[in-house]
Protein backbone atom coordinates (compact mmCIF):
# COMPACT_ATOMS: atom_id res chain seq x y z
CA UNK A 1 0.00 0.00 0.00
CA UNK A 2 1.30 3.48 -1.02
CA UNK A 3 2.32 6.04 1.73
CA UNK A 4 1.55 9.81 1.89
CA UNK A 5 3.03 12.97 2.88
CA UNK A 6 0.30 15.75 3.67
CA UNK A 7 2.27 18.35 2.56
CA UNK A 8 0.45 22.41 3.62
CA UNK A 9 2.01 25.95 3.39
CA UNK A 10 0.47 27.93 5.95
CA UNK A 11 -0.36 31.40 7.52
CA UNK A 12 -2.09 32.63 10.04
CA UNK A 13 -4.30 29.82 10.05
CA UNK A 14 -5.39 29.32 13.94
CA UNK A 15 -8.96 29.47 12.39
CA UNK A 16 -9.13 26.13 10.15
CA UNK A 17 -6.18 24.27 10.74
CA UNK A 18 -7.51 22.32 13.14
CA UNK A 19 -10.12 21.24 11.50
CA UNK A 20 -8.38 20.52 8.27
CA UNK A 21 -5.80 18.18 10.37
CA UNK A 22 -8.49 16.60 12.01
CA UNK A 23 -10.28 15.40 8.77
CA UNK A 24 -7.01 13.35 7.69
CA UNK A 25 -3.97 13.22 9.89
CA UNK A 26 -5.22 9.48 10.47
CA UNK A 27 -5.09 9.04 6.86
CA UNK A 28 -1.61 9.72 6.21
CA UNK A 29 2.12 8.51 6.90
CA UNK A 30 3.72 11.77 7.52
CA UNK A 31 2.64 15.61 7.89
CA UNK A 32 4.61 18.21 5.99
CA UNK A 33 3.58 22.07 7.36
CA UNK A 34 5.39 24.76 5.92
CA UNK A 35 5.07 28.22 7.80
CA UNK A 36 5.54 31.26 5.81
CA UNK A 37 5.34 33.96 8.68
CA UNK A 38 2.29 33.31 10.99
CA UNK A 39 1.58 35.86 13.76
CA UNK A 40 -0.80 33.54 15.33
CA UNK A 41 -1.13 30.10 16.95
CA UNK A 42 -0.59 28.18 13.93
CA UNK A 43 2.95 26.68 14.43
CA UNK A 44 1.36 25.86 18.27
CA UNK A 45 -1.46 24.32 16.57
CA UNK A 46 0.24 22.25 13.80
CA UNK A 47 3.13 21.04 16.73
CA UNK A 48 0.19 18.51 17.78
CA UNK A 49 0.28 16.60 14.93
CA UNK A 50 3.87 17.07 13.91
CA UNK A 51 7.33 17.76 14.40
CA UNK A 52 7.79 18.65 10.70
CA UNK A 53 7.41 22.16 10.62
CA UNK A 54 9.62 24.64 8.47
CA UNK A 55 9.71 28.33 8.45
CA UNK A 56 10.21 29.58 4.40
CA UNK A 57 10.72 33.16 4.11
CA UNK A 58 7.68 34.36 1.67
CA UNK A 59 8.55 35.50 -2.06
CA UNK A 60 4.92 36.25 -3.14
CA UNK A 61 5.45 32.58 -5.24
CA UNK A 62 3.07 30.04 -4.22
CA UNK A 63 4.96 27.62 -6.53
CA UNK A 64 7.89 28.05 -4.63
CA UNK A 65 6.52 27.53 -1.62
CA UNK A 66 4.57 24.16 -2.40
CA UNK A 67 7.49 22.87 -4.15
CA UNK A 68 9.36 23.39 -0.38
CA UNK A 69 7.05 21.46 1.32
CA UNK A 70 7.36 18.71 -1.47
CA UNK A 71 10.65 19.10 -1.02
CA UNK A 72 10.47 17.43 2.51
CA UNK A 73 8.57 14.65 2.05
CA UNK A 74 9.47 11.42 2.39
CA UNK A 75 6.85 9.22 1.11
CA UNK A 76 5.11 7.27 -2.03
CA UNK A 77 3.23 10.70 -3.12
CA UNK A 78 2.77 14.36 -1.87
CA UNK A 79 -0.64 14.93 -1.20
CA UNK A 80 -1.22 19.23 -0.98
CA UNK A 81 -4.53 21.05 1.25
CA UNK A 82 -4.99 24.26 1.84
CA UNK A 83 -5.52 25.17 5.52
CA UNK A 84 -9.57 25.62 4.71
CA UNK A 85 -9.94 22.19 2.78
CA UNK A 86 -11.15 18.75 4.70
CA UNK A 87 -12.01 15.64 3.51
CA UNK A 88 -15.51 15.09 4.70
CA UNK A 89 -15.82 12.13 7.00
CA UNK A 90 -18.11 10.45 4.03
CA UNK A 91 -15.06 10.33 2.09
CA UNK A 92 -12.64 8.52 4.52
CA UNK A 93 -13.60 4.97 3.51
CA UNK A 94 -13.48 5.96 -0.14
CA UNK A 95 -9.73 7.36 0.79
CA UNK A 96 -8.49 4.42 2.58
CA UNK A 97 -9.95 1.91 -0.21
CA UNK A 98 -8.26 3.82 -3.09
CA UNK A 99 -4.72 3.81 -0.88
CA UNK A 100 -5.24 -0.16 -0.92
CA UNK A 101 -6.03 -0.69 -5.01
CA UNK A 102 -4.00 2.20 -6.43
CA UNK A 103 -2.16 0.86 -9.18
CA UNK A 104 1.73 1.16 -8.64
CA UNK A 105 2.56 2.56 -11.59
CA UNK A 106 0.11 5.74 -10.87
CA UNK A 107 2.07 8.91 -11.32
CA UNK A 108 -0.80 11.66 -10.40
CA UNK A 109 -4.29 11.05 -8.74
CA UNK A 110 -6.90 13.89 -9.62
CA UNK A 111 -9.70 14.24 -7.32
CA UNK A 112 -12.69 16.30 -6.98
CA UNK A 113 -12.56 19.69 -5.58
CA UNK A 114 -15.90 21.26 -4.18
CA UNK A 115 -15.26 24.87 -3.94
CA UNK A 116 -19.01 26.12 -3.47
CA UNK A 117 -22.26 24.66 -1.70
CA UNK A 118 -25.72 25.31 -2.54
CA UNK A 119 -28.35 25.58 0.20
CA UNK A 120 -28.39 22.07 0.95
CA UNK A 121 -24.83 21.79 1.24
CA UNK A 122 -24.73 19.87 -1.68
CA UNK A 123 -21.45 20.96 -4.34
CA UNK A 124 -22.52 23.30 -6.78
CA UNK A 125 -19.19 24.66 -8.44
CA UNK A 126 -16.58 21.77 -8.21
CA UNK A 127 -13.44 20.48 -10.77
CA UNK A 128 -10.95 18.41 -10.59
CA UNK A 129 -7.13 19.05 -9.32
CA UNK A 130 -4.37 17.33 -9.15
CA UNK A 131 -4.22 15.93 -5.62
CA UNK A 132 -2.04 12.62 -4.87
CA UNK A 133 1.37 13.40 -6.67
CA UNK A 134 4.41 10.51 -6.78
CA UNK A 135 7.19 12.39 -5.12
CA UNK A 136 9.65 12.60 -7.11
CA UNK A 137 11.90 15.78 -8.89
CA UNK A 138 9.86 15.37 -12.49
CA UNK A 139 6.84 16.70 -10.35
CA UNK A 140 7.14 20.04 -9.52
CA UNK A 141 4.91 23.38 -9.01
CA UNK A 142 4.75 25.86 -11.56
CA UNK A 143 3.04 29.82 -11.10
CA UNK A 144 3.34 32.31 -8.58
CA UNK A 145 -0.19 32.14 -8.39
CA UNK A 146 -3.20 29.26 -8.65
CA UNK A 147 0.00 27.15 -9.36
CA UNK A 148 -0.59 24.24 -10.90
CA UNK A 149 1.43 20.91 -11.63
CA UNK A 150 0.63 19.68 -15.17
CA UNK A 151 -0.97 15.88 -14.95
CA UNK A 152 1.57 13.69 -16.93
CA UNK A 153 2.60 10.08 -16.73
CA UNK A 154 -0.31 7.61 -15.96
CA UNK A 155 -3.23 9.62 -14.41
CA UNK A 156 -5.90 8.02 -12.84
CA UNK A 157 -9.31 10.35 -11.64
CA UNK A 158 -10.84 9.08 -8.43
CA UNK A 159 -14.69 10.89 -7.67
CA UNK A 160 -13.44 11.50 -3.86
CA UNK A 161 -13.50 15.21 -3.15
CA UNK A 162 -11.46 17.55 -0.61
CA UNK A 163 -13.54 20.44 -0.31
CA UNK A 164 -13.28 23.75 0.06
CA UNK A 165 -14.78 25.70 3.00
CA UNK A 166 -13.64 28.45 3.81
CA UNK A 167 -14.76 31.07 7.57
CA UNK A 168 -12.94 34.20 7.01
CA UNK A 169 -12.07 36.40 4.00
CA UNK A 170 -8.72 36.36 3.73
CA UNK A 171 -6.46 38.58 1.50
CA UNK A 172 -8.54 39.19 -1.42
CA UNK A 173 -6.10 41.56 -2.69
CA UNK A 174 -3.02 39.39 -2.62
CA UNK A 175 -3.00 37.81 -6.12
CA UNK A 176 -3.85 41.28 -7.78
CA UNK A 177 -0.57 42.04 -6.21
CA UNK A 178 1.76 39.30 -6.47
CA UNK A 179 0.33 39.72 -10.69
CA UNK A 180 0.96 43.08 -10.40
CA UNK A 181 4.50 42.95 -9.30
CA UNK A 182 5.24 39.97 -11.63
CA UNK A 183 4.24 42.58 -14.57
CA UNK A 184 6.17 45.40 -12.86
CA UNK A 185 9.18 43.23 -12.79
CA UNK A 186 9.50 42.31 -16.58
CA UNK A 187 7.83 38.92 -16.10
CA UNK A 188 6.48 37.37 -18.89
CA UNK A 189 2.64 35.87 -17.92
CA UNK A 190 2.48 32.37 -19.66
CA UNK A 191 -1.09 31.98 -20.85
CA UNK A 192 -2.58 29.90 -17.87
CA UNK A 193 -1.42 33.10 -16.09
CA UNK A 194 -2.47 35.68 -18.57
CA UNK A 195 -6.54 34.10 -18.17
CA UNK A 196 -5.77 33.97 -14.34
CA UNK A 197 -4.93 37.87 -14.23
CA UNK A 198 -7.85 38.52 -16.24
CA UNK A 199 -10.09 36.47 -13.66
CA UNK A 200 -8.61 38.57 -11.01
CA UNK A 201 -9.09 41.97 -12.54
CA UNK A 202 -12.71 40.51 -12.93
CA UNK A 203 -13.19 39.97 -9.16
CA UNK A 204 -11.74 43.07 -8.52
CA UNK A 205 -14.11 44.90 -10.84
CA UNK A 206 -11.54 46.21 -13.11
CA UNK A 207 -13.70 45.12 -16.03
CA UNK A 208 -12.03 46.98 -19.02
CA UNK A 209 -8.88 46.00 -18.11
CA UNK A 210 -9.97 42.05 -17.70
CA UNK A 211 -11.55 42.14 -21.34
CA UNK A 212 -8.16 43.45 -22.94
CA UNK A 213 -6.25 40.74 -20.58
CA UNK A 214 -8.75 38.04 -21.48
CA UNK A 215 -9.00 38.88 -25.49
CA UNK A 216 -5.66 38.69 -25.37
CA UNK A 217 -5.32 35.40 -23.79
CA UNK A 218 -8.22 34.39 -26.20
CA UNK A 219 -6.51 35.38 -29.14
CA UNK A 220 -3.13 33.37 -28.11
CA UNK A 221 -2.48 29.89 -30.15
CA UNK A 222 -1.18 28.82 -26.78
CA UNK A 223 -3.93 28.48 -24.00
CA UNK A 224 -6.14 25.05 -22.79
CA UNK A 225 -9.06 24.78 -24.37
CA UNK A 226 -10.85 24.69 -20.98
CA UNK A 227 -9.06 27.95 -19.82
CA UNK A 228 -10.60 29.35 -23.37
CA UNK A 229 -14.00 28.49 -22.88
CA UNK A 230 -13.84 29.39 -19.24
CA UNK A 231 -12.22 33.25 -20.09
CA UNK A 232 -15.42 33.44 -22.30
CA UNK A 233 -17.82 33.33 -19.47
CA UNK A 234 -16.08 35.47 -17.88
CA UNK A 235 -15.19 38.30 -20.50
CA UNK A 236 -18.84 38.16 -21.74
CA UNK A 237 -19.74 38.86 -17.44
CA UNK A 238 -17.08 41.88 -17.97
CA UNK A 239 -19.02 43.43 -21.20
CA UNK A 240 -22.36 42.93 -19.47
CA UNK A 241 -20.83 45.10 -16.46
CA UNK A 242 -19.69 47.69 -18.83
CA UNK A 243 -23.03 47.85 -21.12
CA UNK A 244 -21.84 46.08 -23.83
CA UNK A 245 -24.49 43.27 -24.54
CA UNK A 246 -23.94 42.57 -27.57
CA UNK A 247 -20.10 42.03 -27.26
CA UNK A 248 -21.16 39.79 -23.93
CA UNK A 249 -23.44 37.79 -26.44
CA UNK A 250 -20.79 37.07 -29.22
CA UNK A 251 -18.21 36.33 -26.68
CA UNK A 252 -20.37 33.89 -25.82
CA UNK A 253 -21.11 32.33 -28.66
CA UNK A 254 -17.27 32.57 -29.75
CA UNK A 255 -16.86 29.95 -27.03
CA UNK A 256 -18.28 27.17 -29.21
CA UNK A 257 -14.69 27.86 -31.89
CA UNK A 258 -13.16 25.75 -28.98
CA UNK A 259 -15.71 22.74 -28.37
CA UNK A 260 -19.37 21.63 -28.40
CA UNK A 261 -21.41 23.61 -26.44
CA UNK A 262 -20.88 23.52 -22.54
CA UNK A 263 -24.08 23.84 -20.36
CA UNK A 264 -22.74 26.35 -18.41
CA UNK A 265 -22.23 28.82 -21.82
CA UNK A 266 -25.75 27.80 -23.19
CA UNK A 267 -27.45 28.73 -19.62
CA UNK A 268 -25.79 32.08 -19.93
CA UNK A 269 -27.27 32.84 -23.57
CA UNK A 270 -30.31 31.73 -22.95
CA UNK A 271 -30.45 33.97 -19.84
CA UNK A 272 -29.25 36.86 -22.17
CA UNK A 273 -32.50 35.66 -24.50
CA UNK A 274 -34.65 35.49 -21.25
CA UNK A 275 -34.32 39.33 -20.36
CA UNK A 276 -34.29 40.20 -23.47
CA UNK A 277 -37.80 38.57 -23.78
CA UNK A 278 -36.87 36.43 -26.16
CA UNK A 279 -38.81 33.37 -24.90
CA UNK A 280 -38.25 31.28 -27.96
CA UNK A 281 -34.71 31.62 -28.59
CA UNK A 282 -33.80 31.31 -24.63
CA UNK A 283 -35.90 27.95 -24.58
CA UNK A 284 -33.86 26.87 -27.43
CA UNK A 285 -30.42 27.89 -25.64
CA UNK A 286 -31.96 26.15 -21.91
CA UNK A 287 -32.67 22.54 -24.06
CA UNK A 288 -29.63 22.94 -25.55
CA UNK A 289 -28.18 23.07 -21.60
CA UNK A 290 -30.43 19.80 -21.34
CA UNK A 291 -28.90 18.03 -23.82
CA UNK A 292 -24.71 19.02 -23.59
CA UNK A 293 -22.55 16.39 -23.06
CA UNK A 294 -21.82 16.44 -19.06
CA UNK A 295 -18.35 15.79 -19.25
CA UNK A 296 -16.80 16.03 -16.06
CA UNK A 297 -13.09 15.15 -16.48
CA UNK A 298 -12.13 17.79 -18.67
CA UNK A 299 -11.30 19.35 -16.01
CA UNK A 300 -12.75 22.78 -16.38
CA UNK A 301 -14.74 24.41 -13.66
CA UNK A 302 -17.82 22.27 -13.54
CA UNK A 303 -21.38 23.94 -12.74
CA UNK A 304 -23.47 20.62 -12.04
CA UNK A 305 -26.95 22.63 -12.03
CA UNK A 306 -26.24 23.77 -15.65
CA UNK A 307 -26.91 20.05 -16.80
CA UNK A 308 -30.31 19.97 -15.07
CA UNK A 309 -32.08 22.61 -12.45
CA UNK A 310 -31.16 25.52 -13.96
CA UNK A 311 -32.28 25.12 -17.53
CA UNK A 312 -35.48 23.08 -15.57
CA UNK A 313 -36.34 26.21 -14.22
CA UNK A 314 -35.61 28.66 -16.25
CA UNK A 315 -37.49 27.43 -19.01
CA UNK A 316 -40.88 27.25 -16.56
CA UNK A 317 -40.12 30.92 -16.55
CA UNK A 318 -40.21 30.86 -20.31
CA UNK A 319 -43.29 28.86 -20.74
CA UNK A 320 -44.61 31.08 -17.75
CA UNK A 321 -44.37 34.34 -19.88
CA UNK A 322 -45.37 32.29 -22.84
CA UNK A 323 -49.03 31.82 -21.05
CA UNK A 324 -48.06 28.33 -21.52
CA UNK A 325 -48.84 27.21 -17.25
CA UNK A 326 -49.20 23.71 -18.20
CA UNK A 327 -45.50 23.45 -20.01
CA UNK A 328 -43.95 25.46 -16.97
CA UNK A 329 -45.46 23.97 -14.50
CA UNK A 330 -43.87 20.47 -15.68
CA UNK A 331 -40.74 22.06 -15.95
CA UNK A 332 -40.73 23.21 -12.66
CA UNK A 333 -41.52 19.64 -11.10
CA UNK A 334 -38.06 18.78 -13.24
CA UNK A 335 -36.68 21.07 -11.37
CA UNK A 336 -38.02 19.82 -8.24
CA UNK A 337 -36.47 16.58 -8.48
CA UNK A 338 -33.13 17.59 -8.83
CA UNK A 339 -33.45 19.94 -5.85
CA UNK A 340 -36.94 19.54 -3.73
CA UNK A 341 -35.46 21.60 -1.31
CA UNK A 342 -35.61 24.63 -3.39
CA UNK A 343 -36.82 27.94 -2.61
CA UNK A 344 -37.15 29.03 -6.48
CA UNK A 345 -38.94 25.09 -7.04
CA UNK A 346 -41.34 25.49 -3.95
CA UNK A 347 -42.31 29.43 -4.32
CA UNK A 348 -42.89 28.52 -8.27
CA UNK A 349 -45.01 25.44 -6.97
CA UNK A 350 -46.96 27.81 -4.53
CA UNK A 351 -47.74 30.02 -7.35
CA UNK A 352 -49.13 27.31 -10.17
CA UNK A 353 -51.39 25.88 -7.23
CA UNK A 354 -52.57 29.35 -6.31
CA UNK A 355 -53.61 29.99 -10.40
CA UNK A 356 -57.67 29.78 -11.04
CA UNK A 357 -59.02 26.22 -12.38
CA UNK A 358 -58.38 25.41 -15.54
CA UNK A 359 -55.35 27.03 -16.06
CA UNK A 360 -53.72 23.76 -16.67
CA UNK A 361 -55.94 23.31 -19.56
CA UNK A 362 -54.32 22.16 -23.17
CA UNK A 363 -54.27 24.76 -25.59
Amino acid sequence: MPTISLCMIVKNEEMHLVRCLDSVADLVEEIIIVDTGSTDRTVEIASHYTEKIYAYSWKDDFADARNESFSKASMDYCMWMDADDILEETEKENFLQLKQTLPPDTDIVMMRYNTSFDEAGRPSFSYFRERWIRNCERYRWTGAVHEVIVPNGKVIYSDIAISHKKMNAGDSDRNLRIYRKMIAEGKHLEPRQQYYYGRELYYHKQYEEAVSVLEQFLRMEEGWIENKIEACSVCADCYDQLGQEQAALNVLLRSMSFDLPRAELCCEIGKYFLEHGNFHNAIYWYKAALGARKNEYAGGFFLPDCYDYIPFLQLCVCYDRLGDWQKAREYNEMAGTCKPYSQAYLYNKQYFDSLPAGSFDKK
